[in-house]
């Protein structure tokens, strides 16, 4: 029978409740799912004494699918499993051997396969469905810009620390959905939080991360919202006199989703709502359905409309499209004045 789709928390907790599979492959764009489930089978399966002969690491780029299968058929010594590991296992291209294998998997070894940056070839239905039938095949999505902040806010709790709304959206503006730099980011943010505070506040993002408190996307995409003039162009000051702080390629996808979002708000049958905003926007919280509130007030649709076209042709611009000497600053400038008049 077809493996259900997985995810990584089903996966975690089948390992530490020490329900092994023969075959666990790891797949996809988002390496840090991948990492943290083939470090835990590293760091805890085997005793440490246990290791030295039954605990091997391979590459993808270094062996072949054979060598693998070889490997993967030693007994154990003094030891109930054997871990073997093969990184960059998306390099290994002949994999007729490993399709064998899965067929029959030893059930004294616990092979994990970290085929990173992609999936399997989808063409090759018959190798993935020997894989599901061995073991567990898990996908490792990217994750989307919307789930960022939900990301942060349940990693920070796990570690005790709370984050208010605006932290949590500067560090996921600045940082974006690369989760093996977010998470180190917020790791260092929590080593800098005394014992007696857990609060990581916009202070402390400004201390540890280096994003402004006042002057970032977050904050610019707020005056616009409110379709503050003077702020916004503060923000926008500041930006062209700090370039490495923030440039119109940071932000327009910010003001894009923004305004793409108040556009569909419109459309919400009961739009006054922001329970029922929140809902039409597939938000995770209605804290955020405020912004669209307040953006309905402050632009008509139409206004909208031109302001989505607006940021397209700036897009063009600033990848060189019918634009020879403008630099990514005026085009920066254009553009809020045309969304704020």
């Amino acid at each position: 029978m077809a493996q259900a789709a997985v995810t990584y928390d089903s996966v975690m907790s089948e390992l530490k409740a020490r329900q092994f599979k023969p075959v666990y492959y790891l797949a996809g764009d988002e390496s840090y799912y991948i990492d943290k489930i083939s470090d835990w089978i590293a760091e805890n399966v085997l005793q440490p004494e246990e290791r030295d002969f039954n605990q091997t690491v391979l590459f993808g780029s270094d062996v072949t699918a054979s060598q693998v299968v070889d490997a993967a058929k030693r007994y154990p010594m003094m030891a109930e499993h054997q871990v073997l590991i093969v990184k960059e296992a998306q390099n290994i291209k002949n994999t007729e051997p490993l399709e064998k294998y899965f067929k029959q998997p030893m059930a004294s070894t616990i092979l994990v396969m970290c085929h990173k940056n992609g999936k399997i070839d989808g063409r090759k239905r018959e190798y993935v469905k020997t894989i599901q039938q061995a073991g567990v095949l898990f996908e490792s999505m990217k994750m989307k810009d919307r789930d960022l902040p939900s990301f942060i806010e349940r990693y920070l709790k796990a570690k005790g620390a709370t984050i208010d709304p605006k932290s949590t959206q500067l560090i996921a503006d600045s940082i974006g959905a690369d989760l093996s730099r977010l998470t180190s980011e917020l790791d260092k943010v929590l080593l800098s939080l005394p014992e007696g505070d857990r609060r990581v506040t916009p202070q402390v993002v400004e201390d540890q991360i280096g994003v402004s408190k006042d002057f970032n996307g977050f904050e610019l995409r707020d005056a616009i919202v409110n379709r503050n003039v003077y702020k916004a162009n503060l923000i926008i000051k500041y930006f062209d006199e700090n370039p490495k702080a923030g440039s119109i390629y940071a932000f327009l996808p910010l003001l894009f989703n923004y305004f793409q979002n108040l556009m569909i708000a419109y459309y919400c049958p009961q739009k006054n709502s922001q329970e029922a905003l929140a809902q039409w926007l597939d938000m995770k919280s209605p804290w955020g359905a405020r912004d669209y509130l307040t953006g309905m007030r402050n632009y008509t649709g139409t206004k909208v409309l031109q302001i989505i076209s607006k940021i397209r042709e700036m897009d063009a611009k600033s990848k060189g499209l019918d634009n020879p000497n403008t630099g990514p600053g005026e085009l920066m400038k254009e553009l809020i004045f045309f969304i704020l008049h």
